[in-house]
């Protein structure tokens, strides 16, 4: 396993999940939100904390990715499908946030259900083309 590219590889998907994160929850999802004042009510949190953990995410995940890379397809397509089984396995730990969060609708756990299989998809093309098949 090649750990520089393994780093590089974390440390660009984390970035890149990070910015589709942005733009499915903060621009997409925003209204959305806005209508839950009751679940979303705690003051934002800097944005920072959350670029940091998606590099710190998306460098565990190219190490997992980087020791099974040759179990997947070549390029970016056995990085997509990667991200899918990844996305996938992932899927379903939001139906907890309904069961403990007062007022969180199950059709919230959905959505964040399917921006994370988006998400996991995307991070999975790039440790796919950063990540090399030996």
């Amino acid at each position: 396993m090649n750990w520089t590219r393994v780093l590089l590889g974390g440390v660009a998907a984390g970035i890149v999940v990070n910015l589709a994160d942005f733009v499915m929850h903060g621009q997409i999802m925003a209204n959305t939100y806005k209508r839950y004042d009751t679940v979303f009510s705690q003051t934002a949190a800097n944005p920072a904390y959350f670029f940091a953990a998606s590099i710190l995410i998306g460098i565990f995940v190219a190490m997992l990715f980087g020791k099974t890379r040759g179990a997947w397809a070549a390029g970016v397509k056995g990085g997509a499908i990667f991200g899918f089984y990844f996305g996938l396995a992932t899927f379903f730990m939001n139906f907890y946030n309904p069961l403990v969060i007062a007022d969180f609708p199950y059709f919230l756990a959905w959505c964040w259900g399917g921006i994370g299989l988006i998400g996991s998809v995307i991070g999975g093309v790039v440790l796919g083309a950063i990540i090399r098949r030996d």
